[in-house]
């Protein structure tokens, strides 16, 4: 085979054979290929797009580049949730807890933050002596303890792809459908779970930014994911607005917390218990209602165990910020628009996320809503509080503010529904 060889292949918009496929990512693995060479392909297939074969089998070889996790000796079903990220969207840390009580096991391997979005593992670490990092047996070890296990991938699973996608991130070729889908679905389903529910954020603070293209996206990784065998549906749900009412790593954990012990935002409670639904029956299992599970406790009782068992304290304080500062409502009425991608980015520069993979973040840092779009508020109420330890950070994050919010007398009626869409296979 030759590089220069499968480039002209796919840039002449022919298909790219199983054996071009499979050796180019193998090569480019083993540093045989070289990033110039893997980067001019990738933009190849980002112009010419890839066909539902072929972005299979560059899936399948992304996955055969590593290692592939197997759970088959549990004794239950098991399920996971991805979502594409969003401001807000700590919807994992109820979700799985809540899933395992129902009676499925959660095997999640989940990620940090990068820009204005914040990362699963970022939030669960400003929960004191939890860890992220554990091996495949004590991966399992949690799993049996508390149903649930929320961790970072080790380095053996589709190694591939975490070289790749770091050429994407500088080479413009992030975009590429066939390459999200084949980047996400590989790690999925590397990771062994038997169904799989994808949350496909749509809206300015989502990657998708229109649901056409979302749409897309979901179906192309549904399709992956029924073509290696994972019962896999798509939810497109709204990001145009942010999720729930705390914006940060430990005011999201809390807001959390909330949920599990029965209350918590309207929109977070319904998103959770609509893919734990959907978690379950793709799972086929057929146990105690979410519903139910938040309200008796038992999601809570999950929660517990799993964050002791990654040797968390579930009742200990979390982080709170140094310093706050509120935005107040311009004037009184209803307000109609409040921009996910705006409130994000003041979080991001107040301190919650990171601009390079090597940051470190804010545990107390974050934005804290008073309202929701179609909520009521009056001139001079808080709209906002921002939370920061360091007090320089508050001019660009109020920057970072300005437009982002209208009152007036309705919400826009542009505003999307909480979940937009749902795609099977």
């Amino acid at each position: 085979m030759d590089a220069i060889d499968v480039i002209r292949t796919k840039r002449d918009g022919r298909a790219l054979s199983a054996e071009q496929i499979a050796w180019v990512v193998d090569a480019y693995t083993r540093g045989e290929v070289a990033d110039e060479q893997m980067s001019a392909l990738a933009m190849a297939i980002l112009l010419r797009g890839m066909e539902r074969g072929e972005i299979g089998r560059w899936t399948d070889a992304m996955i055969r580049s590593g290692s592939r996790m197997d759970w088959s000796g549990l004794d239950r079903p098991t399920t996971d949730k991805h979502s594409t990220g969003g401001v807000g969207d700590k919807i994992t840390l109820p979700l799985a807890p809540l899933v395992a009580a129902c009676g499925a096991y959660v095997p999640q391997l989940s990620g940090r933050g990068l820009g204005h979005t914040g990362g699963t593992l970022d939030k669960l670490e400003s929960i004191p002596g939890w860890r992220a990092s554990l091996s495949n047996d004590e991966m399992l070890a949690v799993l049996r303890e508390a149903g649930a296990v929320v961790c970072a991938a080790g380095d053996g699973l589709a190694p591939a792809d975490k070289k790749l996608y770091a050429l994407r991130d500088v080479t413009g070729t992030v975009e590429s459908i066939p390459l999200i889908a084949s980047s996400i679905m590989s790690k999925k389903i590397a990771e062994g779970t038997g169904a799989l529910v994808l949350d496909v954020k749509v809206g300015s603070g989502a990657f998708m930014k229109d649901t056409t293209m979302a749409r897309e996206l979901a179906r192309t990784m549904v399709d992956l994911g029924t073509d290696h065998g994972v019962a896999t549906v798509a939810l497109l749900t709204a990001m145009d607005r942010p999720l729930g009412l705390a914006v940060g790593n430990a005011l999201e954990v809390a807001e959390s917390v909330e949920v599990l012990a029965g209350g918590g935002p309207s929109d977070v409670v319904e998103l959770t218990v609509r893919l734990a639904r959907e978690m379950l029956a793709a799972a086929g299992v057929s146990g105690k209602d979410p519903e139910t599970a938040l309200k008796d406790g038992s999601a809570m009782d999950s929660w517990r165990r799993m964050i002791r068992a990654q040797g968390g304290d579930p009742g200990a304080p979390l982080p709170v910020a140094a310093e706050t500062v509120e935005v107040a409502a311009p004037a009184s009425g209803v307000l109609s628009r409040l921009d996910a991608y705006a409130v994000g980015l003041a979080a991001w520069r107040l301190g919650a996320g990171r601009a390079r993979k090597e940051d470190a973040v804010s545990a107390g840092a974050g934005v804290t809503l008073h309202a929701k779009p179609g909520d009521t508020v009056q001139e001079g109420r808080p709209l906002l509080t921002l939370h920061a330890d360091d007090p320089g950070r508050f001019p660009r994050a109020l920057e970072a503010l300005e437009g982002a919010y209208e009152v007036g007398t309705q919400a826009d009626p542009t505003l999307l529904p909480l979940v937009i869409d749902r795609v099977t296979a």
